[in-house]
């Protein structure tokens, strides 16, 4: 693999080779630019620009009160540690394994917002950006980089941004679509490569029985998926499940905020062409991809790919467009009601409320879409039900009942549109646990839900 200065002095011509040279800086000197009070916003996801990052922790004991903003981030987060509240305030957008102590502790925050509307807190100047800390592709032969494996937020927040500071990666793949910044908008320039953030589909931690709960899940959504269909899903257990079983179909389409390495053999067996896909046929419509080298080699200058920010990807009047449009999500405890909630573990934070009611909504108003809530019907221990007569004390409620309509998990399928509670208390009765069954009917009966 060439170098990033070797890519740079083959691609760009004199004029740009000047300017680019120009604006070329070390990651200490850059992260100067940041000053106590400022808004940062860091490329998420696996694009973190993790050299960017170190240099602006080694800066603490200049800085108080610089606020960070971003999405899930893959990896470690210095700035959330014990003792660097002083200088680094961190809200995040969605709260992921890295930072839920900080924000149980206090040292974070969490900020409740539908994925697709995030961009426009930056558009907006509701959260004035100060400074991106990008981790791009290098420039080719125009001077433009790539966001690469994410392009999400971060494209519009660089846009606002007073300062961009890019960590120039021969790493990053090139993704495609409405996915470039021009050299011309980067402030300063950093030539560091090292590998891109890495994160597996499943938990390899994950138990032979909790893998059977998923697969009978994946089987019993991937029956609700006809030919032709769009489909958004995500990264995790269940969405690798459902494509297991989709290897019979034809023409499916792909239109979601993020995917990861599970599509790939679909798209190599021509299973996902998108050749009925409504809007953008032919076209892997994504905001980011979290996932492992094979997916990050899987979309570098893949035309099929179109990456866009996600105030397009997740507008639920632009998902709509697609016919047989199918959203699966998920879920951390669903009542008997249809209240779905997603982010919290009764008061605790525990993730965000990212895209579903995005897609949930986008898909309820396509012809012929399915929004799907899929779980499983008990937690890993096997000792508490997910589908519960009332929602834990605090819990938040992600998606209302009014936006359900088809609910998955390992016994069977719930349709809950245009149901009233007592024919909802039903059909969820049925697909919980066993075990659980006679004291949801019972609570349901003294409720008068059934």
């Amino acid at each position: 693999m060439l170098t990033v200065e070797e890519i740079r002095k083959k691609n760009l011509p004199a004029n740009l080779y000047n300017i680019y040279s120009k604006k070329l800086t070390t990651s200490d000197d850059a992260v100067k630019k940041i000053k106590s009070g400022d808004n940062i916003v860091i490329q998420p996801g696996c694009a973190v620009p993790l050299e960017l990052v170190r240099a602006m922790v080694r800066r603490k004991d200049d800085l108080e009160n610089v606020t960070i903003y971003h999405i899930l981030i893959v990896g470690e987060l210095p700035y959330v540690d014990p003792g660097m509240e002083k200088h680094f305030k961190h809200k995040a957008f969605f709260t992921g394994a890295n930072v839920r102590k900080a924000v149980h502790e206090g040292r974070s925050e969490f900020i409740p917002i539908f994925l697709s509307e995030v961009p426009l807190l930056f558009k907006r100047n509701i959260i004035p950006v100060d400074i991106a800390l990008l981790n791009v592709s290098p420039p080719d032969e125009h001077g433009f980089c790539s966001y690469g494996v994410d392009v999400g937020t971060i494209k519009t927040a660089a846009e606002k941004a007073k300062i961009v500071i890019a960590q120039i990666n021969s790493e990053m793949p090139r993704s495609l679509g409405d996915s470039f910044i021009h050299i011309n908008k980067i402030h300063h320039i950093v030539e560091h490569t090292e590998a891109i953030s890495e994160l597996p589909q499943v938990d390899p931690n994950t138990s032979e029985e909790m893998m059977k709960i998923y697969d009978a899940i994946g089987k019993n959504t991937a029956e609700l998926i006809e030919n032709g269909s769009t489909l958004q899903m995500g990264i995790g257990a269940i969405p690798d499940s459902v494509m297991k079983y989709l290897h019979d179909r034809k023409n499916l389409g792909i239109h979601t905020e993020m995917f990861s390495d599970g599509i790939v053999d679909l798209v190599e067996e021509g299973i996902i062409n998108g050749e009925e896909k409504t809007i953008h046929p032919g076209k892997i419509i994504v905001g980011f991809v979290l996932g492992t080298k094979r997916v990050f080699k899987f979309i570098d200058n893949n035309p099929v790919i179109e990456f866009h920010p996600q105030e397009y990807v997740n507008d639920p009047f632009i998902i709509a467009q697609n016919k047989k449009m199918v959203a699966i999500n998920s879920a951390i405890e669903i009542d008997i009601t249809g209240q779905v909630c997603a982010d919290s573990i009764g008061t605790r934070i525990f993730s965000g409320i990212g895209g579903q009611v995005d897609f949930i909504r986008g898909a309820a108003h396509s012809e012929g879409g399915k929004p799907i809530i899929a779980l499983p019907s008990i937690t890993k221990d096997g000792e508490v039900s997910r589908i519960v007569a009332q929602l834990n004390p605090g819990a938040g409620v992600v998606t209302s009942r009014g936006d359900v309509h088809y609910v998955v998990t390992e016994y069977g399928v719930a349709q809950l549109f245009g149901k009233t509670l007592k024919e909802r208390a039903r059909e969820l009765i049925r697909i919980a646990h066993p075990k659980f069954r006679d004291e949801l009917t019972k609570y349901a009966k003294e409720t008068r839900h059934i």
